[in-house]
């Protein structure tokens, strides 16, 4: 029964992309994101959403509580529609859309051939990110999660793979494996710390215990490599721009647990530059 209901989520989205693709990617974004302001309510809990809104936001009022919500689907939305245009953000007619800050750090990274730890979170249109990274020459391997619905992971996983970050590792043992041996062969990890995962540890996070990943830490222990924030916000419509902050080295005898709640901290400042393009669905305080 799972893999009947996959599978015409399956044909649901084929049918939009096939709409998106005709359309162009301005007006898909901007009739995607609408369109998501209205049925995203219905897939996901409300309480959930107002709830870790109100956690990071104890004082926010009712209006722009609203506003925040409103505004998250709509980028949600937007998303989903770009993703048959990242081709086109990557090598064609949208590469002029994304503008990207400290390009400089990229480069003394590529000049010295050193690796580092990308970390973010899933804000405005996250896939953007390690595509730049790898389009501007970088070594990378991306961590992610492969979605529930096994159709649509295919789709997913094939975008990736071509277009965002050629070197896809899957969350979990063997994938940590792999991750490893790109290690010992200089690439850099690209990878987001803002999902709640069971394996990682409660570390304050907007003043909550929060379950969050310590792979970051485990690489800058093993490996004594240092992070670097990206962050990435969306001006305008399909219009980007792309932060990469300087290196940021831990000491030798920083904890696993300082070096994830530091980490916390920093995503924390990137999610209240705009709180609404984060997504907020998510029980991350569960």
């Amino acid at each position: 029964m799972k893999y009947i209901k996959y599978f015409f989520q399956f044909l649901i989205v084929i049918i939009f992309f096939l709409i998106f693709k005709i359309l162009g990617p301005k007006l898909s974004s901007s009739l995607s994101g609408k369109f998501f302001e209205y049925i995203g309510p219905l897939f996901r809990s409300k309480k959930i959403i107002i709830a870790n809104i109100q956690k990071a936001f104890p004082d926010i009022a009712s209006v722009d509580l609203r506003k925040m919500i409103k505004l998250m689907w709509n980028n949600y939305g937007r998303i989903f529609a770009e993703y048959m245009f990242i081709k086109d953000f990557r090598n064609g007619k949208l590469v002029s859309n994304i503008e990207i800050i400290g390009q400089d750090v990229l480069e003394e990274i590529k000049k010295n051939n050193r690796q580092v730890i990308f970390i973010s979170g899933h804000l405005s249109n996250f896939e953007l990110m390690a595509m730049c990274l790898e389009k501007n020459g970088i070594k990378l391997s991306a961590i992610y999660r492969p979605l529930n619905n096994i159709f649509l992971n295919i789709i997913i996983e094939r975008i990736r793979k071509k277009y965002i970050c050629k070197n896809q590792i899957k969350k979990g043992i063997g994938g940590m494996k792999k991750l490893i041996s790109l290690k010992k062969n200089n690439f850099s990890t690209a990878l987001m710390i803002d999902q709640r995962v069971s394996e990682g540890i409660l570390s304050n996070f907007f003043n909550q215990k929060a379950l969050t990943t310590t792979i970051p830490a485990q690489l800058i222990k093993k490996f004594n490599i240092p992070i670097v924030p990206v962050y990435i916000e969306r001006l305008k419509n399909i219009k980007f721009k792309i932060v990469i902050h300087e290196p940021i080295n831990f000491k030798d005898n920083a904890t696993t647990e300082n070096i994830t709640e530091d980490l916390n901290i920093v995503l924390e400042k990137m999610i209240k530059n705009n709180p609404e393009q984060w997504i907020w669905s998510h029980n991350r305080w569960k």
